[in-house]
């Protein structure tokens, strides 16, 4: 058992890397999020942060503050997958940070039943509400298992 939970941890690091990586892409200044959905062992969805299609890649209002209509990578990976057709129910969301309550509401009405995230965001709402309807959310701070590993 514990051979398949530690094989598990190396795969679940590698999609949180994958989705450190994605979150390159993001023009967002403050704070680039990538998010990967995957299901079956396939990548089925992607996301990061950043303004709705057809608008300008400007995500900050000031240093301090994004604006509004910025979509966070949780919320762009999953209606990715709304709109490929595919479905996400029973899928796993690896995510660079914690997702918001928004985000997390998203999380419960696309069906995704695993949350895995390398770094907390300040406001904790959102696992809170994972957490209560019953989601599996795990935090591996990939950056720490990095330096760990040196």
């Amino acid at each position: 058992m514990t051979e398949r939970v530690d094989k598990q941890k190396e795969v679940d690091k590698k999609y949180l890397a994958m989705a450190r990586i994605w979150s390159e892409n993001s023009y967002c200044k403050r704070r680039k999020v990538g998010a990967l959905i995957v299901k079956n062992k396939m990548i089925i969805s992607d996301g990061y942060n950043g303004t709705p299609s057809g608008m300008n890649n400007n995500c900050e209002e000031s240093p301090e503050k994004t604006f509004e209509y910025v979509l966070h990578a949780e919320a762009n990976a999953i209606t990715k997958v709304a709109k490929s057709g595919n479905s996400s129910d029973g899928a796993t969301l690896y995510v660079t940070t914690s997702p918001c309550i928004e985000c997390s509401k998203l999380i419960i009405q696309s069906g995704i039943k695993r949350v895995v995230f390398s770094k907390k965001y300040r406001i904790h709402t959102g696992l809170d509400l994972l957490e209560k309807v019953g989601i599996q959310i795990d935090h591996i701070d990939i950056e720490k298992e990095h330096s760990n590993e040196k």
